[in-house]
């Protein structure tokens, strides 16, 4: 849904449901930034922005989660350029997306 949103704002995304679909898109598309849920199933999203990380060192990293713990927010903070709450407000998503790409 958030692609889509993204879409209808003029803005490119993909997605990816697993973190093998996103290192797999990941090694044939350079992203600038990537927009990762903290509770992924597998590997999770704050192992996933590691090894992203180390496939691309210049993409921009938004933490954006529904359920994320204190512990959660204290590593995705020092890990990610932003860490957002669901429901985030698209404009407001937007803005973050650019603030990111301006690191």
């Amino acid at each position: 849904m958030v692609v889509r949103r993204l879409h209808l704002r003029g803005i490119e995304a993909e997605c990816a449901f697993t973190e093998e679909e996103a290192l797999t898109r990941a090694e044939k598309t350079r992203f600038d930034v990537a927009l990762l849920d903290v509770k992924m199933p597998g590997i999770g999203g704050i192992e996933l922005r590691r090894r992203l990380h180390e496939m691309n060192p210049d993409m921009k990293f938004i933490f954006l989660t529904g359920h994320g713990s204190d512990k959660d927010f204290a590593i995705g903070s020092a890990e990610a350029s932003f860490y957002l709450v669901k429901p985030v407000n698209m404009d407001k998503l937007i803005e973050i997306i650019q603030k990111a790409l301006q690191e």
